[in-house]
C-alpha cells in the first residue's frame, strides 16, 4: 500500500472518495439541480464577473466570452437536461438463445473520484464542460484550472464554493506544482486538456493506479480548399476560426493548403476581410484578443522571427507589441517544411499557407504528419470531400467551415493518438465518467448447466450443435 498522507491534497481526495456512493445513489433529478445551479451561476449571477475576468487575463471580448466560454457550457447542461434520465436508465440487450433463461443489461454506473485538468485559453468552457459530464455521471470532482489565468480561476473558485460543498466538487488554484501533486493521488478518472507533451506525463501518472484518462490535445490542424468553393467565403470563414482568441484555440486552423490556381485570389481577398474584421490596425479593434502571457507571446514572435529567416512571405501582418502581448493577425507564404511555423502547434494569430496542385498530394501532405484533432475541406466536388475523408484520419472534420464541429453536442469532439483519447460532449462525455458495468442474471436452469462435468459423448454432441447452429 502507498501512503499517500503526506500528500496535501490527501485529505479532500478522501472526503471525496468517501462521498462518492452517496453522490453516485443521487438520481437524476438530485443531478438536474446540480446543473441549473450551474446554468444560473454561468448565464446570469457570475457573467460579467466572468467578462471581466477574461478580460483582465487577455483582453478577451466580451462577445466572445459569450459565444465560447459560456453558451458552449450551458448548452452542453440543456442537452444533459433533455437526456439524462434516458441516460441513467439501465440498456437492456439481447442474450444468446445457447443462453437460454437469462437476462442482460448494462448500467451506467459513477467512475467515482475524477480530476480534471483544464487549459489557460478557455478557462470557462474546458473547465465546466467536462464538469457537467461528470455531475451528470455521478462522480466527485477535484478542477485544476490554468495558473496562466489567475482572474478568471477566481471567479470559477467563487462559483464552485457558492454551489458545492468540497466533498463533492472542489477546485484547486496553483501552480504546476498542484497539478504533479494531483496527480500523485489515485483517481478513478483523468480529464485533462491541453498539449500532446504534457498529455503524456499525465498519461505516465495515470498509468501507476491504472486510472483511465480522457486527453484532449491537439496538434496542426490542416484547412484544405480547393479551385471549386467560392474564395471569399472560404477565407471569411477561415479568418473567423483562426483569429477567434487570437488564434488560442486548438482546433482553430493551423496551416492552409490552397490550390495554387487560386493562391493569388486567396491571398487579395484575405487581406480585405481582415481589413474588414478588424480594421487597418488590429491592435485598436475590440474584437481581437491578446495573447495570454509574455512567454506565449515570446515564442511566437520567435516562431515568425525563425520563419523569416527561412525566407519566408510576411504577406499581411507580422507586427506585435511586447507591453501589451499583442501579435497582429498574420499570413506567410512560402514557409520552410523545417520552421518552427510547420513543426510545432502554433497556437496564435499566424497562419501559413502552403500551396498543392492535386489531391492526392495533399492528402500525402496530412498523412506525413501526426493525425490533427480538426481537418477542414472547403469544396464543393463531393467526390473530392469523400476522397479526403476515406484517404487521411483526424479527430474531428469540418467541411465548408471551421470549429463548428464543437458546437454540436451530438457530435463526439476529440482527437486520435497524438492529438487525443476518449471524447467528450454529450452522451460521449457522460459515457467518458461512467463504467459501464455489465449485468447478466439467470432465471431458470439454462443449456451450460446442462453442460458441467463429467463430461460425455451426449454433453459433446450438444456441445457441437451449439457450435454449429447458434
Amino acid at each position: 500500500m502507498i501512503d499517500y498522507s503526506d500528500n496535501r491534497y490527501f485529505e479532500l481526495f478522501e472526503k471525496q472518495k468517501s462521498n462518492q456512493f452517496a453522490i453516485g445513489k443521487t438520481n437524476y433529478k438530485e443531478r438536474l439541480k446540480k446543473l441549473n445551479s450551474l446554468k444560473t451561476a454561468l448565464e446570469k449571477t457570475f457573467k460579467q464577473e466572468i467578462r471581466d475576468a477574461l478580460y483582465s487575463d487577455f483582453k478577451k471580448p466580451h462577445l466572445e466570452t459569450d459565444l465560447t466560454e459560456i453558451y458552449p457550457v450551458v448548452d452542453e447542461i440543456n442537452f444533459a437536461k433533455r437526456n439524462l434520465k434516458s441516460w441513467l436508465k439501465r440498456q437492456k440487450v439481447d442474450t444468446p438463445i445457447a443462453m437460454l433463461g437469462s437476462s442482460s443489461w448494462i448500467i451506467n454506473e459513477p467512475k467515482g473520484v475524477c480530476l480534471i485538468i483544464s487549459p489557460w485559453n478557455f478557462p470557462v468552457n474546458l473547465t465546466f464542460g467536462p464538469l457537467v459530464s461528470a455531475i451528470a455521471a455521478g462522480n466527485t470532482v477535484i478542477l485544476k484550472p490554468s495558473e496562466m489565468t489567475p482572474h478568471t480561476s477566481k471567479v470559477m473558485l467563487k462559483i464552485v464554493s457558492t454551489l458545492f460543498n468540497d466533498n463533492e466538487v472542489a477546485l484547486i488554484e496553483g501552480e504546476v506544482e498542484v497539478s504533479q501533486e494531483l496527480l500523485k493521488l489515485p483517481f478513478n478518472h483523468i480529464f485533462f486538456t491541453g498539449s500532446p507533451q504534457v498529455g503524456k506525463i499525465v498519461m505516465k501518472a495515470a498509468s501507476q493506479h491504472l486510472t483511465s484518462v480522457t486527453l484532449e490535445l491537439g496538434g496542426k490542424s490542416p484547412v484544405i480548399i480547393d479551385d471549386t468553393y467560392n474564395i471569399d467565403n472560404a477565407v471569411k470563414k477561415i479568418i473567423f476560426g483562426k483569429f477567434l482568441n487570437a488564434g488560442q484555440t486548438c482546433i482553430a486552423p493551423d496551416y492552409v493548403l490552397v490550390n495554387e490556381s487560386i493562391k493569388e485570389a486567396f491571398n487579395t481577398s484575405f487581406k480585405k476581410h481582415l481589413t474588414e474584421f478588424y480594421s487597418e490596425n488590429p491592435s485598436e479593434s475590440k474584437s481581437f484578443g491578446r495573447i495570454v502571457n509574455q512567454k506565449h507571446f515570446n515564442r511566437l514572435k520567435g516562431y515568425l522571427e525563425d520563419a523569416k529567416s527561412r525566407n519566408a512571405t510576411i504577406a499581411c501582418g507580422g507586427a506585435s507589441e511586447e507591453k501589451d502581448n499583442y501579435i497582429e493577425p498574420t499570413l506567410v507564404f512560402d514557409v520552410s517544411e523545417e520552421s518552427e511555423l510547420m513543426q510545432n502547434e502554433i497556437f496564435g494569430p499566424i497562419l501559413p499557407v502552403k500551396t498543392y496542385t492535386s489531391s492526392q498530394q495533399v492528402i500525402d501532405y496530412v498523412n506525413s504528419k501526426e493525425k490533427p484533432l480538426a481537418l477542414y475541406i472547403f469544396s464543393k466536388n463531393r467526390k473530392r470531400v469523400t476522397e479526403i475523408l476515406n484517404d487521411t484520419r483526424a479527430g474531428s472534420t469540418c467541411i465548408n467551415h471551421n470549429l463548428l464541429q464543437f458546437l454540436n453536442h451530438n457530435l463526439p469532439f476529440g482527437g486520435s493518438n497524438n492529438s487525443g483519447i476518449g471524447k467528450s460532449h454529450g452522451y460521449f462525455g457522460f459515457l467518458e465518467f461512467v463504467n459501464q458495468r455489465s449485468v447478466l442474471k439467470q432465471h431458470t436452469m439454462g443449456a451450460v448447466d446442462l453442460l458441467m462435468p463429467p463430461y460425455n459423448n451426449f454433453k459433446q454432441k450438444i456441445v457441437d450443435l451449439t457450435i454449429k447452429w447458434f
